[in-house]
C-alpha cells in the first residue's frame, strides 16, 4: 500500500534541520519531496562532520550523520537560483508541486521572483511555508538565528540544568537542536492542515513558522507556571518542579528513573520498597508537602533504593504499577527489547554501495504504510531524472545548464 501522502509533491527549499526534518516526515509518509540544493555546496548540514558515513572500503564519503538524520525519502536537485534560468526552473516546477517550503531570511527569495506573491500567480492553490528565525514580522524579524539560541532566548536553558548551590549548576543547553526538531513537527502539522483546507475550499495559502514562536509554545508547564505564579520557574536538574518523587535516584548499582505521576502509585512506592510510613508522614503525604521537602525525601527513598540493583527495583516496581527504568545510552536504547521490536533502527540501500542506518519513523498506520524508499541522496543525484521527468529537459539542454552552472548532477555536484 502506498504512504498516506502518496500523491502529494513538494518543492523544498530548505536546509539544515527544521525543514528538512519536516520534509524527512512528508516523504516518510508517502509523499514526492523534490529537495532544491545549491549545485557544488548542496545543504549545510552535509559538510557537520564527523562522523561521515563509510563507503565499502571504510573510507570517509563526506555524507555526515547530521545530513543523513534529516533527508531520506527525498530526491535531490541542484539548482542554483541565483541564475535567471535556475530561477525560470523552480518556477516551472512550481506547475507540478502541492507545496513549496523555504527557510531563507525573511525576504531574501524576493529577489529572485520566488516568493509567495510571484509562486500563487503561478500555482493560485499553492501551500507556501515560510520558515524563520523569528517570524515574517516584528522588530527583529530580519535577525537570522539557530536552535541554540532559541534555547536561551525561549526560556528553555533557564529551566534545564542541575539546581543553584549543587556542582555543575547552571543553565544548559539540551543535548538535542529540540527547537529545530519541534520547529519541523509543527511544520508538518501546519501543512497537513493546509492541504486539508485546501481539499475542503480548493484555497491555498502561506503559513509563517518562526523558530522564536515554536520555543514559547513548547514550553509547556514551565511557561504556564509562570503565568499562574508570576514567578519564573527555575531550574531543578533531573527532579520535577510540579510531581515528586520525579526524577533520578542511587541504587545498588547506578542510578534509576522513577517517576511518580499520581498519589496511587507514590503509596505503591513507598510499600515496595519497604517504608509504607512514608506514605503517611505529614512531610510528604501530599504532593504539595514532598515538593516542598524533596531533599528530605529524596534521602529517605535512596537510603532504601541503595539496597537493591537498578534491574531488581526496575522489576519490583513494574509488579506494583510504578513507572521506573534506566538512564541508556543511544547503543543501550537501540539495543532494548521494545526498540528490536519495534524495528526502530532501520538500514537503507545508499549509493556508496553500503548500508546506511538510520532510526525508523515513528507513525503506525493500520490502512497505510510508511516505506523507507530512498536512502538519503548524493547532491544533484536526481537532477537529470526530475527535469526530464516534470519539464522534459533532454540531454542536449542539460548538458547546456551544468556547463553554465545553472544545474549539478551527482557527477559534477
Amino acid at each position: 500500500m502506498a504512504g498516506p501522502l502518496n500523491g502529494i509533491r513538494v518543492l523544498d527549499l530548505s536546509r539544515v534541520l527544521a525543514g528538512p526534518w519536516s520534509m524527512q516526515n512528508f516523504g516518510d509518509l508517502g509523499a514526492d519531496v523534490l529537495k532544491i540544493e545549491k549545485p557544488g555546496d548542496g545543504d549545510d548540514s552535509r559538510h557537520w562532520g564527523p562522523p561521515w558515513l563509510k563507503d565499502a572500503e571504510g573510507k570517509d564519503t563526506r555524507q555526515s550523520a547530521y545530513y543523513l538524520s534529516a533527508n531520506r525519502n527525498k530526491r535531490s536537485v541542484a539548482i542554483d537560483i541565483s541564475k535567471p534560468r535556475g530561477q525560470e526552473l523552480i518556477r516551472r516546477l512550481v506547475e507540478h508541486c502541492d507545496i513549496f517550503i523555504e527557510n531563507y531570511k525573511v525576504g531574501g527569495l524576493a529577489k529572485y521572483g520566488l516568493n509567495y506573491e510571484n509562486i500563487r500567480k503561478i500555482r493560485p492553490d499553492i501551500i507556501y511555508l515560510s520558515l524563520t528565525g523569528f517570524g515574517q514580522t516584528g522588530p527583529h524579524a530580519e535577525r537570522p538565528g539557530y536552535d541554540y539560541l532559541f534555547q536561551g532566548l525561549g526560556g528553555l536553558m533557564s529551566v534545564t540544568g542541575e539546581r543553584d548551590g549543587l556542582p555543575g549548576a547552571g543553565p544548559q543547553r539540551m543535548g538535542l537542536p529540540v527547537i529545530d526538531l519541534f520547529t519541523g513537527m509543527y511544520s508538518t502539522v501546519a501543512m497537513l492542515a493546509a492541504l486539508h483546507h485546501r481539499n475542503v475550499t480548493g484555497q491555498g495559502q502561506h503559513i509563517d513558522v518562526s523558530l522564536h514562536d515554536v520555543a514559547l509554545a513548547v514550553s509547556s508547564g514551565a511557561a504556564m507556571n509562570y503565568l499562574l505564579s508570576g514567578t519564573p520557574p527555575t531550574r531543578t536538574g533531573n527532579a520535577s518542579p510540579n510531581i515528586a518523587p520525579y526524577g533520578v535516584f542511587p541504587c545498588a548499582d547506578g542510578e534509576l528513573i522513577i517517576a511518580c505521576g499520581n498519589q496511587s502509585q507514590y503509596v505503591k512506592l513507598c510499600g515496595a520498597i519497604g517504608r509504607p510510613e512514608l506514605a503517611t508522614d505529614e512531610r510528604f503525604a501530599a504532593n504539595g508537602g514532598r515538593l516542598k521537602n524533596f531533599p528530605a525525601l529524596f534521602d529517605e527513598l535512596s537510603v532504601a533504593l541503595k539496597q537493591k540493583t537498578r534491574t531488581e527495583w526496575e522489576d519490583i516496581l513494574y509488579e506494583v504499577g510504578v513507572p521506573a527504568g534506566p538512564i541508556n545510552d543511544y547503543k543501550q536504547a537501540l539495543e532494548h527489547p521494545q526498540s528490536i521490536a519495534h524495528q526502530n533502527k532501520i538500514e537503507m540501500d545508499h549509493p556508496f554501495g553500503v548500508k546506511v542506518p538510520g532510526i525508523a519513523s515513528p507513525f503506525r498506520f493500520s490502512e497505510s504504510q510508511i516505506e523507507y524508499r530512498l536512502p538519503p541522496p548524493l547532491l544533484g543525484q536526481h537532477t537529470r531524472e526530475v527535469l526530464g521527468q516534470y519539464l522534459s529537459i533532454g540531454e542536449a539542454e542539460f548538458g547546456q545548464l551544468v556547463n553554465e552552472g545553472v544545474i549539478g548532477d551527482v557527477l559534477r555536484g
